[in-house]
Order: C-alpha cells, then sequence, then structure tokens
C-alpha cells in the first residue's frame, strides 16, 4: 500500500487494528461512540481503504462483508511519526520525547517501561560501536 491515508480513513484503520475484523455495519457503530457520522460516509471510506490495499475482504456471512487489515500499523505509524518529528520537532527526538512526558500523564508502570526501553537502546549502541 503506496497510497497516503486521511485522518478519517487512520481513525476508521485504528478500528480494524483494534478488534481484527468488522464489518462496515460494526465500524460505523464504533466510530459513531466518538464522532457524529454517517453510516453512508463510513461505508464510503471502508470501500475506500478496501480500494487502496489497506483491509481485505475476510469473509461473507449473508450479505454482510467483514474486513481485516492488510496492513500492520506499524507500516504506516512509523512513516508518519518519522515526518511529524522531522517536520515538527527538526528530526529531534529528544524534544518530542521531552514533550510527551512534560504533557502526558504517565503511571509508574509506563516510567519504568521507557527507562527498561531507554536502558535497552543505550545497551544496543554500544554493541554496535564495538
Amino acid at each position: 500500500m503506496n497510497k497516503k491515508l486521511s485522518d478519517f480513513e487512520l481513525d476508521v484503520m485504528s478500528i480494524f487494528w483494534r478488534v481484527n475484523k468488522a464489518s462496515a455495519p460494526q465500524v460505523h457503530e464504533l466510530i459513531t461512540e466518538n464522532k457524529e457520522v454517517s453510516y453512508s460516509t463510513v461505508k464510503t471510506i471502508v470501500d475506500r481503504l478496501e480500494q487502496k490495499s489497506a483491509i481485505k475482504r475476510e469473509s461473507l456471512q449473508g450479505r454482510t462483508i467483514f474486513y481485516a487489515p492488510a496492513i500492520k500499523q506499524e507500516s504506516l505509524s512509523t512513516p508518519l511519526l518519522k515526518g511529524f518529528l522531522r517536520r515538527l520537532f527538526s528530526n529531534r527526538p529528544q524534544q518530542l520525547i521531552a514533550q510527551l512526558i512534560e504533557n502526558e500523564e504517565l503511571n509508574n508502570d509506563d516510567i519504568e517501561k521507557l527507562e527498561k526501553m531507554l536502558a535497552e537502546k543505550k545497551s544496543t549502541q554500544r554493541k554496535s560501536k564495538k
């Protein structure tokens, strides 16, 4: 998949990544928990995502088509995050991380996971310098 996705298409994809398999009516039900949008709009987006090969037809139950993600979340999030980092933070990840730490509520578990990730990254970089 090499076509860009709109913000709303990404919202719909996040549902597919979360539930793994869904019909357009199910996606509509889930997305209207957070925003008001018509079923026809959701169906159009689902059709567009299928055309872009972001989702694929998984099964058919009666006349209802069930779709599943055809791409992994990381395949989209990594390039989007890199572009975001470049445009907003001049390719300086420490600024992005600092802003997230300052503005997001982190519990002790989150902090421990971040510390572990940083320690692993530091260890990996030391090994690669040898």
